[in-house]
């Protein structure tokens, strides 16, 4: 068996043209998406990461403002800025962008965040309306990892899925949304106790655990679907994921590479909630613009 490949990248693209509609729709109105990132400190991974968020914006015609802040800002001059951001009515989605300077706690700020512009929905008001099944913003990288898997046409109901990682950034999240398609869900982490049979029971895997290549093909279960949500440099410079790939591959049905599977839905996840924000906002419609299997997952 070779596993069929989860292409994050084709259907990113596909979900930009939809978004091209429905900022054109927006626009139409004399109105025009947009987000701003806050970034405190330089690093090169977040400038990266930044870029790839501002040339998403500009293929889907959604504008995007940055705002670059000392490592040394205080608490108070940040909340102050944040606050300023969100009643800024030009501004539709807003986020921290992540690592922060140990001076400052990550969820004290993300609090300060408008709930109505928390597009990375981390805020606890979105983060609880998840959680319960509510409508409402849901959180990038986990609504990614499910509009994959729906857009494949996997069935989820009744299937078991290990998910490997209990962050509240992927892993609790995605749990929660698997649930809502009727999966049986096992959080696994670094406490578990018998690891290697609860990867053998499962039919759908999802790796976000932070260490590289730790999950190899001899782990899984025959014909198993394999979410990997790791991103590594190694110092050769490639890039792997939390599975090795090509072990993984013989044994599963389907799997997403790194790069170029859960990473790109990320950021397409991350601007269709701007839009999705930004319509929401000035109560404008856009059902008729995204495919009903994403609309039905996203549940906005």
């Amino acid at each position: 068996m070779t596993a069929r490949v989860l292409d994050g990248k084709v259907l990113a693209s596909q979900i930009e043209t939809n978004l091209i509609k429905a900022t054109s729709k927006i626009n139409q109105l004399g109105m025009s998406p947009c987000i701003a990132v806050v970034q405190v400190e330089d690093n090169p991974a977040s400038d990266m990461y930044i870029n790839m968020k501002e040339k998403a914006c500009q293929r889907s015609g959604i504008r995007s403002r940055i705002v670059r802040l000392p490592k040394h800002v205080g608490k108070k001059e940040l909340i102050s800025i944040l606050h300023n951001l969100n009643n800024n009515e030009d501004i539709d989605g807003l986020l921290l962008q992540v690592p922060l300077p140990e001076h400052i706690n990550i969820q004290d700020i993300v609090e300060e965040i408008s709930p109505i512009k928390d597009v990375d929905c981390f805020h606890p008001y979105n983060m609880g309306r998840l959680f319960s099944g509510n409508t409402g913003l849901k959180p990038c990288t986990p609504l990614g990892c499910m509009v994959l898997l729906n857009w494949s046409g996997i069935v989820l109901e009744g299937k078991k899925a290990a998910v490997l990682g209990r962050s509240n950034i992927v892993g609790k999240p995605l749990a929660s949304l698997l649930m809502q398609q009727n999966a049986t869900v096992t959080i696994c982490h670094r406490k578990s106790v018998d690891l290697s049979q609860e990867l053998k029971e499962a039919s759908i895997v999802v790796a976000a655990i932070g260490i590289p290549q730790s999950i190899d093909g001899s782990s899984l279960k025959q014909g198993c679907v394999v979410i990997d949500v790791g991103q590594h440099r190694l110092p050769d410079g490639s890039i792997v994921g939390d599975v090795e790939y090509h072990s993984a591959r013989k044994v599963a049905e389907w799997i997403t590479p790194v790069p170029g599977g859960v990473g790109p839905m990320t950021v397409a996840m991350l601007m269709y909630n701007t839009v999705w924000a930004a319509a929401k906002r000035r109560g404008i419609q856009l059902n008729e613009i995204f495919t009903p299997w994403l609309m039905n997952i996203s549940n906005i």
